[in-house]
């Protein structure tokens, strides 16, 4: 093993000869990498890509549109998520049209927490832009946060004002989401963002050192601290293709932003414990002044409620704790966050 990446044997057959293994405890792109200042680009734009091949070619042109007008260097990075339709081609076809383009290409589908920190694994920008690919963030507003950057900031984050297309159900849950886990956690999250921000390079690596694998980097990016500020932008609607967040991705997507960063579902049993413990030593009082005064309670209808409803506390806590302990588990067996299979475009 050399610079922190284990370069496994040839078990891919076909296009796909090389597999690379990113250790969980370590950088993917060590910062002791020969790259000369003149040849690091100036910007990083990160974009996981899952099933987008109609927007693709669109996102790209606006993107450099967006970009190229600020005369410095930078680089696109694709990371391509297991993607089923004709996202890699289209990928690779940019990358030999645009050297500029870079494609990190998933052995399977990992996930798009994973596919955004391997993208900023392996960008090398001073400022690092992370959008999705579905061009419901607008690319142009990446310029407005590089200029927040020039002013010193070091983490811009997109404040949606407006969001177009979604449901009410989906705007109502989002926003008690942001507004619950802003309550419930010592991260002072912003309400109503999402993944869309930029980030220097001292937030980038901050969060490089952090390899947890159920992984909330909205929530990550704002715990490493510096200086923070947000720009508000209009969220437009999905011009193709479906989302890829639906109501159970959703609700795995906020248990981990719960779970990462509160203990308030643990401590929960604890004061259910003792509310149950109060209500059954008024039972208790009620039933032994009810003998003494020589009236009692028939039937057994009380007790079978009684033992269901505490039947049924005890197995919610208990998956409760189990949430807490799987993800013990993945820990502790310090698997690879994610599997390359290709990295095109990137220095040896």
């Amino acid at each position: 093993m050399s610079m922190g990446v284990l370069t496994g044997k040839d078990i891919f057959s076909g296009d796909h000869p090389h597999m690379t293994l990113v250790e969980p405890v370590t950088q993917a792109r060590p910062r002791d990498q020969r790259v000369t200042d003149a040849e690091r680009p100036t910007f990083s734009i990160v974009a996981p890509v899952y099933n987008e091949e109609v927007l693709l070619p669109e996102f790209y042109s606006r993107v450099v549109a967006a970009i190229e007008p600020l005369g410095e260097p930078f680089e696109i990075v694709l990371v391509n998520d297991g993607s089923r339709d004709r996202s890699l081609q289209i990928m690779l076809e940019l990358h030999e049209r645009d050297p500029r383009v870079k494609v990190i290409n998933f052995s399977r589908n990992f996930g798009h927490q994973i596919a955004i920190t391997a993208g900023t694994d392996y960008a090398r920008g001073e400022a690092v832009a992370v959008i999705d690919s579905d061009l419901q963030d607008p690319p142009e507003v990446i310029v407005d946060m590089i200029a927040r950057w020039r002013e010193g900031y070091q983490l811009i984050y997109g404040v949606r004002s407006e969001r177009e297309g979604e449901t009410a159900f989906k705007l109502a849950t989002a926003s008690l989401f942001y507004r619950l886990i802003r309550k419930i956690t010592s991260v002072d999250i912003p309400a109503d963002t999402g993944d869309f921000r930029l980030m220097d390079r001292k937030v980038v690596d901050a969060l490089k050192s952090m390899r947890e694998h159920h992984r909330f980097m909205r929530g990550l990016s704002v715990w490493v601290g510096f200086k923070q500020t947000g720009v508000t932008y209009k969220r437009d609607a999905r011009k193709a293709g479906v989302t890829k967040y639906p109501l159970r991705k959703m609700l795995k997507f906020a248990m981990d932003g719960i779970t990462a960063f509160s203990y308030l579902p643990l401590q929960l049993a604890t004061y259910v414990g003792f509310g149950v413990a109060a209500l059954g030593l008024l039972g208790i009082i009620i039933v032994m002044t009810l003998r003494l005064i020589g009236n009692e309670l028939a039937g057994q209808a009380t007790t079978l409620v009684a033992v269901l409803f505490m039947g049924g506390v005890q197995l919610v806590f208990l998956g409760i704790i189990g949430e807490y302990l799987g993800r013990i588990y993945d820990e502790v067996k310090q698997r690879p966050l994610y599997i390359v299979a290709d990295a095109i475009g990137f220095e040896e």
